[in-house]
């Protein structure tokens, strides 16, 4: 890292930040609602322009073009890699049957959690980073296995089923009500204090929120070593993910390509990394502790490159696979949709199914358990 970000900057930066987050976090607590897509398309071209703006002030600060590409390439890695997460969103909030008018909160709410969680990863990533240089051959290694899981995902049993046990415990030792009171967490039922099932559903984000951030931190640290950046990354991509929620929660079952984007940018940084790693290399038994100087350095700019290339092609290629499938059923050459096209007898849908794939491949809760029934018990 050539450059060096005022101290001032920081902080500076970091309080704004802090009082847009706070302020949007105020409206959706005073005004509840299901926004239209005219609104959260507004808010998120809000966003990227706040990003876009931010990159432009620090490139003024710095007077480094570096600094401003490390920020850019770092926000997108984690914008995209974010697009996981509405996924296992989508899931959540199907299977908790949460009110729509009540899913902003919610997902404001695990944006938080999101952000005290990657702060904590950061802090301690940086320090392996600065006292321990081997790290980055295990961050690399764990970046190109996780690209494998991403681009061919398995079936783990285990995994699916993780949040019932959650829930099962939860409700052995808790009283959770059977319905939503708006969005509190605790309600009377017949004159007695009980959790109202909200209390899953942040539990729930937040241990998805923690695996995501296992996967993302590391690869953040691939682009850029500066916290700071790293931090305001996955703070503006974090940001605009509640109104990218309402925004592609539709449009989410029509990148069918996408993982396979996000698989080849974890697995570029991975590589990125064992790069890095050979050439800073001080282990003994590789290249008797001495730097390794073949080991190629590849450029801030060179990443954002491929970053951007990849999520255009994956995107592209998904929206253009979707339109050849309409055009074919509109034109009658296809068959009649199958039950992947068509909600199935519980209504789930082609996005809810993709959903429950990353759930599953991530490890994230995938489903609720509901209280059964009073002629069942």
């Amino acid at each position: 890292m050539g450059f060096e970000i005022p101290l001032w900057f920081q902080i500076g930066a970091l309080v704004v930040l802090s009082v847009i987050l706070i302020a949007d976090l105020l409206l959706i607590l005073k005004r509840p609602h299901i926004p239209s897509m005219k609104e959260a398309t507004l808010w998120v071209v809000f966003y990227v322009t706040l990003a876009l703006a931010f990159s432009v002030v620090m490139l003024w600060v710095t007077r480094s073009p570096d600094a401003m590409g490390e920020f850019i390439a770092g926000w997108l890695t984690e914008y995209s890699l974010s697009v996981d997460n509405l996924f296992v969103f989508v899931l959540l909030m199907s299977q908790f049957a949460v009110p729509r008018r009540y899913q902003q909160e919610v997902l404001m709410v695990g944006i938080i959690i999101a952000l005290v969680l990657r702060g904590i990863f950061i802090l301690l990533g940086a320090t392996l980073i600065e006292n321990f240089s081997w790290i980055f051959y295990l961050f690399g290694l764990f970046l190109i296995y996780t690209a494998w899981r991403q681009a061919f995902p398995g079936k783990h049993e285990d995994d699916a089923h993780a949040e019932t046990g959650i829930v099962r415990f939860l409700r052995r030792f808790i009283d959770i009500s059977d319905e939503y009171d708006g969005s509190k967490l605790r309600t009377v039922v017949a004159g007695k204090r009980m959790w109202t099932p909200m209390i899953l559903v942040f539990i729930a984000i937040g241990f998805t929120d923690l695996v995501f951030a296992i996967d993302s931190i590391p690869a953040i640290f691939g682009i850029t070593q500066s916290p700071f950046i790293v931090f305001t990354a996955n703070l503006f991509a974090l940001m605009g993910l509640r109104q990218l929620y309402f925004l592609l929660g539709g449009l989410l079952d029509r990148l069918k390509y996408l993982h396979y984007g996000i698989a080849f940018i974890l697995a570029f940084i991975g590589v990125k990394l064992f790069f890095h790693a050979l050439h800073v290399n001080e282990l003994p038994f590789i290249n008797g502790g001495e730097h390794v100087e073949w080991a190629p350095e590849i450029s801030t700019w060179v990443s954002l490159g491929v970053i951007i290339a990849a999520m255009v092609v994956a995107t592209g290629a998904s929206l253009l696979s979707s339109r050849r499938e309409a055009t074919a059923v509109s034109s009658g050459h296809a068959a009649a949709p199958g039950p992947q096209d068509l909600p199935d007898g519980s209504g789930h849908t082609r996005a809810e199914e993709a959903a429950a794939a990353v759930a599953d491949e991530k490890g994230t809760p995938a489903t609720v358990e509901q209280p059964p029934a009073p002629d069942q018990r």
